[in-house]
């Protein structure tokens, strides 16, 4: 019987299109056709098990910006059978901590910028390994581009057990009660993605991306890297974003498709380059992270005549589940599509019961492209995949023509700048300051990032704290993209009968009413 893991894909690839170019690393003004691009991944699976000992279901981490170590090691440990968990660098030490306990990675990759702080990680955390990306200082690391030469590049050994089922990476998401889950993605996940993406969304072998959005994040892995690698397209690598060199980019390498999120679209726009740049080899820009406001998609509809395709996904169904046409992104602007190919959705009621069209209900996914839950979290695990089917918590309604637009959010979550920030999560280290009695966090419309978070705060009687002294005692726990933008003092916080703060009261209070697509 065939096996359905994804150790093969890129050797797969390499077997069709071994001389086409696959990768174009900017910073490095180097480029990789796929064969060479596979010798660099089999080098690092070598040097993963022959030098480190890594065998299948040792997790491996990395905390760095996007570079191609990552790259090599996404695609080395789909081959031996290990598990990439990588390290989100935006988030604070003691949440580090958490997420480096709870994964116990083997081995850490490590870019220069973070020495430091893994010098305090490491004081909580027990990683055998560590190699050292880009020259990075630390005393007793492997340097990565020393040992990759010194490696084979001959295809690894594969696990004789290794199936579609077992873990290939452990995403960590924000929870809704401040601990961060780890989401389990299969090896199935990960090539399911592959074969539905290009199906759905039309991508070819022709197609041209350019990889900014952080590594640490599914849109960044998953969204187009690899399946244009699947399909044997070709990307530029960026180590991170920048307005002005993606549009130049864009014009120079003729790309056709590209992922951001609202905000790196209104920056987009706002930068000089915008009015001068040739987007004509485009053939869609996707919006994935938020709902994208509609008047600056008319904006850039008007400017450039261009076509937007929403998307909607999650870490733990895959980074776009949804699809449409160009022409259809047009008739139904906002919506974010029908279900792709292989997979099931259905809207339900807090019964279950499946919604009349119109009308508002959770998303429910089911398919093989589905995780198989949290890292030693059985708990969550079991409130969110119910039959077979993930329980998103967000809201949508579909239309009479069977495509969906986002309705709300059953969970309590801030998007912004394309960040999922969880209120439960911030008001809990709020909350712990000595001065506060009760505090919220809602949502305000902001024309950059979509929504910024408006922290609400009821001091408790004969206590003092200004905004700043706040700011600055949730700095020691909180990521700083996590940090309310704007406080407001409150005199009473309005409850209800069930003694939970009533967050809609809040909203009309503070004009934090949103108004999206």
């Amino acid at each position: 019987m065939y096996s359905m893991h994804a150790g093969d894909i890129l050797t797969n690839r390499v077997r069709l299109t071994p001389d086409r170019e696959a990768i174009y690393d900017y910073q490095n003004n180097k480029r990789y056709t796929y064969r060479q691009f596979n010798e660099r991944v089999n080098r690092a699976a070598n040097f993963l098990t022959n030098k480190l000992g890594i065998k299948k279901g040792d997790r491996v981490t990395l905390y760095a910006h996007n570079c191609m170590a990552y790259l090599d090691i996404l695609y080395a440990v789909g081959k031996i059978g290990a598990i990439i968990s990588p390290l989100n660098w935006r988030l604070t030490v003691p949440e580090l901590v958490y997420i480096a306990n709870d994964s116990t990675p083997s081995v850490i990759f490590l870019g220069p910028e973070w020495v430091e702080n893994y010098k305090e990680l490491r004081k909580e955390t027990k990683i055998k390994h560590v190699v050292a990306l880009e020259k990075a200082q630390y005393a007793g690391a492997f340097d990565y581009d020393t040992e990759l030469e010194l490696a084979s590049p001959e295809e690894p050994q594969r696990p004789a057990d290794l199936n579609e089922d077992d873990i290939y990476c452990i995403m960590y998401t924000s929870g809704t009660t401040g601990r961060p889950k780890g989401a389990m993605l299969p090896h199935r996940q990960f090539l399911w993605n592959c074969i539905n993406l290009p199906g759905c969304w039309g991508l070819t072998e022709k197609d041209v991306t350019i990889i900014f959005l952080p590594l640490f994040h599914a849109g960044g892995l998953f969204a187009y890297l690899t399946p244009l690698l699947y399909v044997g397209g070709r990307f530029t690598l960026l180590r991170s974003f920048d307005a002005d060199l993606t549009l130049e980019l864009i014009e120079q390498e003729k790309c056709t498709v590209i992922l951001g999120v609202p905000t790196i679209y209104q920056m987009w726009y706002d930068s000089p380059a915008f009015k001068k740049a040739d987007l004509s080899s485009m053939n869609y820009f996707n919006v994935g992270g938020a709902p994208i406001p509609k008047p600056l998609m008319e904006k850039w509809i008007k400017e450039k005549n261009i076509y937007f395709r929403q998307g909607f996904g999650l870490t733990e169904v895959g980074p776009n589940c949804f699809a449409m046409t160009n022409e259809e992104s047009r008739i139904k602007l906002g919506s974010f599509g029908k279900p792709i190919f292989h997979s099931e959705v259905k809207l339900v009621d807090k019964e279950g019961k499946e919604v009349p069209v119109g009308e508002a209900g959770e998303i429910t996914i089911k398919g093989p492209h589905v995780c198989l839950g949290y890292w030693n979290n059985p708990e969550a695990t079991r409130k969110t995949i119910i039959n077979g089917w993930f329980h998103t918590g967000d809201m949508a309604r579909r239309d009479e023509d069977g495509f969906l637009y986002i309705a709300g959010r059953s969970k309590e979550m801030i998007i912004s700048g394309g960040e999922n920030i969880y209120c439960a999560e911030v008001e809990a280290v709020f909350n712990d300051h000595e001065a506060v009695q009760s505090s919220a966090l809602i949502g305000k419309p902001h024309e950059k990032w979509g929504e910024i978070g408006l922290l609400i705060v009821k001091l408790k009687p004969g206590c003092k704290a200004t905004k700043e002294e706040l700011v600055e005692f949730s700095k020691k726990t909180l990521a700083k993209y996590k940090i309310p933008r704007e406080i407001e003092f409150i005199d009473e916080m309005p409850f209800n009968t069930f003694g939970k703060i009533e967050k809609q009261k809040l909203k009309k209070m503070y004009n934090a009413i949103e108004n999206v697509a």
